[in-house]
């Protein structure tokens, strides 16, 4: 029966511990979470189902919501006709992905809040993305499609099924004809060349980025570009990422007030953000800016990197360790914080007024409005609904030289000033409604922070106590997903963790990003036991998801018979596919470990990398796939520093391995003793080095091919500029 109209009236999401389903769940529509009880109604009844897809911190989410599914209208449209079924993308990535194929295959775009109808055994035959809830904007009204939708169910119904019927099979058509990894090539030097060149061609020379608005980060667009610089010496790749960096970092997509960074520019010039912060983007962000710290000897990109760590380790982290998942653009103005009928507005919590700015700096006032570009009717280039009249997006509008000439002040004076800015923004902006916090735990992209926090403890020297508190935040994060998320009696991952439970089983990004993590905090510390799990977790990530005759990892296990298609995601978006991330996981692996497992290893990274189309536009598609493709070409360091840690000789000699820019290279500081007997009972090869002359001492190897072992700092020096400056 349908729902009755009552908006205070909890339905079944409830129960569900996902924000963005527990969104909902004082919505008149009688929603089901993805489940055997909806199917059930659905053929039982004999009704089509509406499948909407989002995620809690989607701003369109949030409007269709309050458009459509608080009316009790459109609700009883609902209701009556369709079994409605809410699903969180990020809890559920193989349930969003068959739909999303279909949607993008039938309308030629996607996106989310995405709307679905399904027959009654889940084939999809109509979809799309946000609907308004009358025609608007050439785009058809929400509730003219459900009445059309469930007139042709009533009319139409056997040509809708057959319709979906074909859908699906095509797709599996299309999934089916993809590339194996037998027959193709491994991308060579002309193809990634190729794939830089298609960067250049599309690259904003005025303003950083690549193509126009509106722009989002990709990050391992920036690790391929960098990974070719190293091997090649190509300079204009490394300059197209430092100056999509800098741009980013001084425009209005990162924070300047809380650190971070936020999901993409609406406009060209990164001045005008979608101001949702992701996880997964201050991971990537972070691991890009310490990438180009080294491949530029400039440490402003590593501030960068730990003023992102820094907000991360503040705002996004769990009570014991873990790291939470989101935090909304939408925010409720300040000016009607505590009111009932406060409305949720766009970048709310982050953007100020002249007044505001005045009041809090009095006679500084000016030096602030100089340098972050403050102007009374507002600063924002790009704002076709009118959201930021007289309101100010923070960026680095001029330097300390201009602010000071601007001021009639001296550079010493103007950057006085600014020190204390940001903590006074700071504190006046905590006073302000705070966005809302999606606070799940999910594995996967607390794998990539981990591995950003990890490799900052690698590349920072190790007598800088920021060293030594990255390797603690990621240690910690670590231990917290060992406790939480891995299922010790079954060995397996699960996805999700929120409110005291965890449940859904990992998927294959789950397992590559958590490898990816668990290496790099190995590296960084040493611990033999994050060695032992990484292992564990590739062994696994290949039994449940590795493709024995196509090559390459599937996305699901196959095993639950409601997701309709077995999929290989191998696009590299926002996220990094599975694939690209194993690739990178194995040729670490195969350098840690030799003989045999190295060599079954190698043959799965070389069975993906045949996988990969030969085509130039091919970078664009799959950068951390042709990220992976350079450093299988260049080939993979092995630094090993043997000697107490905490000696000062030992910090002098990874001081100027973090000063060297070697992508993809093995690192590790082993200790003599106790620990070094724990990594040759795993790595048989550590064995043999030891300190010369009781000193500490540097060993510079490619494929167990190591030189002569060093203690001097100098000498060590001149092996690794020497490595960095042979090209292939």
């Amino acid at each position: 029966m349908p729902r009755p109209e009552n908006t205070l009236m909890p339905n079944r999401l409830a129960l569900e511990p996902s924000p963005y389903l527990l969104q909902h769940a004082n919505n008149p529509v009688d929603w089901f979470p993805w489940g055997e009880e909806a199917f059930t109604r659905a053929r039982d009844e004999g009704r089509p189902i509406f499948l909407s897809i989002g995620y809690s911190t989607c701003h369109w989410c949030h409007v269709m919501e309050h458009e459509s599914f608080e009316s009790d209208e459109i609700a009883q449209v609902l209701n009556t006709h369709f079994v409605p079924i809410k699903v969180d993308r990020e809890e559920r990535p193989d349930i969003d992905r068959v739909y999303m194929a279909f949607v993008q295959a039938t309308t030629g775009s996607g996106g989310w809040p995405m709307s679905v109808w399904l027959t009654p055994d889940l084939k999809p035959f109509y979809g799309g993305t946000y609907f308004p809830p009358s025609a608007q904007w050439g785009r058809p009204g929400f509730v003219e499609i459900l009445t059309e939708i469930a007139r042709n169910w009533r009319e139409s119904r056997d040509r809708l099924v057959s319709s979906a019927d074909g859908v699906i099979e095509r797709l599996r058509d299309a999934q089916a004809s993809r590339r194996d990894g037998s027959g193709g090539q491994i991308p060579d030097h002309d193809l990634l060349v190729a794939g830089v060149r298609e960067y250049a061609r599309t690259f904003d020379r005025h303003a950083g980025g690549f193509g126009d608005a509106p722009k989002f980060p990709r990050p391992g667009e920036l690790l391929f570009l960098l990974r070719e610089h190293a091997r090649t010496g190509d300079v204009e790749a490394r300059q197209m990422v430092l100056e999509t960096l800098r741009a980013m970092a001084t425009g209005g997509m990162r924070d300047h007030v809380g650190g971070g960074f936020h999901r993409y520019s609406v406009d060209a010039a990164w001045r005008v953000p979608h101001f949702e912060k992701m996880l997964y983007d201050q991971a990537q962000l972070t691991l890009a800016c310490l990438e180009a710290a080294q491949a530029a000897g400039d440490p402003s990109f590593a501030a960068v990197a730990d003023d992102t760590l820094a907000y991360v380790r503040r705002d996004l982290s769990h009570a014991d360790g873990g790291f939470f998942s989101a935090e909304d653009a939408d925010s409720v103005p300040p000016e009607q914080a505590g009111r009932s009928d406060a409305v949720k507005t766009e970048g709310a919590f982050y953007v100020w007024s002249q007044s505001e700015i005045e009041h809090l700096f009095g006679d500084d006032a000016e030096v602030v409005r100089f340098r972050y570009g403050i102007e009374p009717a507002g600063n924002a280039p790009h704002d076709p609904h009118g959201e930021f009249t007289n309101l100010n997006l923070l960026y680095v509008a001029r330097g300390v030289e201009d602010v000071a000439r601007l001021s009639g002040r001296s550079v010493e004076a103007v950057t006085a000033v600014l020190d204390g800015v940001r903590e006074r923004l700071f504190e006046a902006r905590c006073a302000r409604p705070r966005p809302h916090l999606d606070d799940k735990v999910l594995a996967g992209w607390n794998g990539l922070m981990i591995a950003a926090f990890a490799r900052a403890a690698r590349v920072t020297p190790l007598d800088e106590p920021r060293s030594a508190a990255a390797q603690k935040t990621a240690t910690r994060a670590a231990r917290f997903l060992r406790d939480r998320l891995w299922d010790a009696d079954r060995r397996v991952l699960l996805r999700r963790f929120r409110d005291g439970r965890a449940d859904i089983d990992a998927y294959s990004e789950d397992y590559a990003c958590v490898v990816w993590g668990l290496l790099e905090l190995f590296q960084a510390g040493g611990d033999p036991m994050w060695l032992d799990w990484a292992r564990e977790l590739q062994a696994t990530q290949n039994r449940l998801f590795w493709d024995e005759e196509g090559g390459g990892w599937f996305s699901t296990t196959g095993d639950d018979p409601t997701v309709l298609l077995r999929l290989k995601e191998e696009y590299d978006g926002a996220e990094p596919s599975a694939g690209s991330v194993a690739v990178w996981n194995l040729l670490t692996l195969a350098h840690l470990s030799g003989g045999d497992e190295a060599r079954a290893h190698g043959d799965r990274v070389e069975r993906t990398l045949r996988r990969v189309a030969p085509s130039a536009q091919v970078a664009r598609v799959v950068p951390m796939m042709m990220a992976a493709a350079s450093t299988y070409r260049r080939g993979v360091a092995q630094v090993i520093i043997v000697g107490v840690r905490d000696a000062t000789a030992t910090a002098a000699l990874h001081r100027v391995f973090t000063e060297s820019f070697l992508p993809g290279a093995v690192s590790l500081v082993v200790e003599p003793g106790a620990h070094q007997t724990a990594l040759a009972e795993r790595l048989p090869w550590v064995g043999a080095m030891e300190m010369r002359d009781g000193m500490p001492t540097a060993y510079l190897c490619r494929d167990f091919a190591c030189q002569a072992p060093v203690t001097d700092p100098e000498g060590f020096r001149a092996q690794l500029e020497a490595l960095v400056a042979h090209r292939r």
